[in-house]
C-alpha cells in the first residue's frame, strides 16, 4: 500500500483528480485481477493511459458510444469483474441516462461510473460538459451509491473501497489538477460514514468535494474573528449517514456548500433530514450553483462568479448568525 504524507499529497494535488483516479485504479488492479476499465474514447483524459499499457487485456476505448458503455460494461460485470467506466459526468447521468437506470439502478450490476470533469471545472466546454445536476439525476435511482472526494488522495481512498465493493456507484470527481490538499497524512475512510474536517460550536458546514478546501479556510479565517465553525465532509451522498440528524441538532446554525445545482445534490438532501426528522435549526442557508444554464470560462472565473468562494462562505456565515 502507499503511504500517505504531506509529499505525496502535494504531487497528487499537482497531477489533480483524473491522474489519480487512473493511478489508484493502476495500483489496485495489480492485486485484484477483476478489475476492467473502460472509457468513451476518453482514455488518457480519464488518467488510464498506464493502465491500458499494463493491463490491455482489462483495458477497452469503446468509442464515443456512452449508452453502448454502460450495456456493454453491465453484461461483462456478471462475467464477475468490477467494471470501472469513465467520461464526463453528464455523458454518464444524462446521455446513458435510460441504461444506468435499467443496468445499473435495476439490475445491480457491478459497475462504478468515474465521472471526469462534474460541476464546472470543464470551464470554456460549457453547460454541454459541466456537471451541473448529476447528482440529482443518480439520486432518483435506486440501489446506485454516489461518492465525490474532497481531494487527491480521497480519490485514492474512494477507489480504493470501490475496488472492494459489490454494486453500482457514481463516483463524482470535481476540481482540477492542481487542487488544494485537504489531507495530509492517512486517515480513515468508510463508505456511507461522514468525515469531520474540523470541529467547533457555533455553525456546522455541510459539504463535500472541491468545496471541502474552500470552507476550511473560511472556517480557519472565521475562528480569528471567535467564530467556532465545524466542517464535516459528506464525501458519501448515498447512503447517507444515519448519524447525519443527530450532528445538525447539535446546531443552530447550519450552511451547505457544493459545487452542484441548488436542486438534487446537497441542500436537498439536508432539507429533506430537516423535514423528516423534525430538525428545527435557528438558520439554515445554502451556496451552491444556481438551477440555471451557466456562462463559460475558466475554472476560477467560474468559482467567483457564482460565489463557490471563500469570502462568500464568511459572508454567508456571518448573516447567518
Amino acid at each position: 500500500m502507499i503511504n500517505i504524507n504531506k509529499s505525496l499529497a502535494r504531487q497528487w494535488s499537482r497531477l489533480g483528480p483524473r491522474a489519480i483516479y487512473g493511478q489508484s485504479i493502476l495500483e489496485f488492479a495489480e492485486e485484484n485481477h477483476k478489475i476492467f476499465a473502460i472509457s468513451a474514447d476518453l482514455g488518457n483524459s480519464s488518467g488510464l493511459d498506464r493502465f491500458k499499457k499494463a493491463y490491455p487485456e482489462r483495458y477497452l476505448n469503446i468509442g464515443i458510444a456512452e449508452q453502448n458503455m454502460i450495456g456493454f460494461s453491465s453484461g461483462l460485470s456478471s462475467c464477475s469483474y468490477n467494471v470501472f467506466v469513465s467520461s464526463f459526468a453528464p455523458f454518464l447521468s444524462l446521455r446513458a441516462g435510460e441504461q444506468v437506470r435499467m443496468n445499473l439502478s435495476y439490475m445491480k450490476s457491478n459497475v462504478k461510473l468515474v465521472a471526469i470533469g462534474s460541476g464546472i471545472s470543464m470551464g470554456f466546454l460549457g453547460n454541454s460538459h459541466f456537471g451541473l445536476e448529476d447528482i440529482s439525476i443518480i439520486r432518483s435511482l435506486p440501489n446506485i451509491a454516489i461518492v465525490n472526494p474532497c481531494d487527491c488522495v480521497e480519490v485514492y481512498k474512494v477507489i480504493e473501497a470501490l475496488s472492494n465493493y459489490t454494486g453500482p456507484a457514481y463516483i463524482r470527481l470535481t476540481g482540477v489538477a492542481g487542487c488544494p490538499v485537504v489531507h495530509n497524512e492517512d486517515y480513515q475512510f468508510e463508505l456511507g460514514k461522514y468525515h469531520i474536517l474540523t470541529e467547533g460550536k457555533d455553525v456546522l458546514i455541510l459539504t463535500y468535494g472541491s468545496m471541502c478546501s474552500v470552507s476550511l479556510k473560511a472556517a480557519n479565517l472565521l475562528s480569528n474573528e471567535n467564530i467556532s465553525v465545524s466542517v464535516v465532509n459528506i464525501h458519501t451522498l448515498r447512503p447517507i449517514d444515519n448519524r447525519l440528524p443527530d450532528l445538525i441538532n447539535n446546531y443552530k446554525y447550519v450552511l451547505v456548500v457544493e459545487e452542484h445545482s441548488s436542486v438534487g445534490g446537497l441542500n436537498s438532501i439536508i432539507s429533506e433530514i430537516l423535514i423528516q426528522h423534525n430538525l428545527r435549526t435557528k438558520a439554515y442557508k445554502y451556496i451552491s450553483l444556481p438551477s440555471s444554464y451557466l456562462s463559460s470560462g475558466t475554472y476560477e472565473q467560474l468559482l467567483k462568479t457564482y460565489k463557490l468562494t471563500t469570502e462568500n462562505i464568511i459572508e454567508t456565515v456571518k448573516s447567518l448568525i
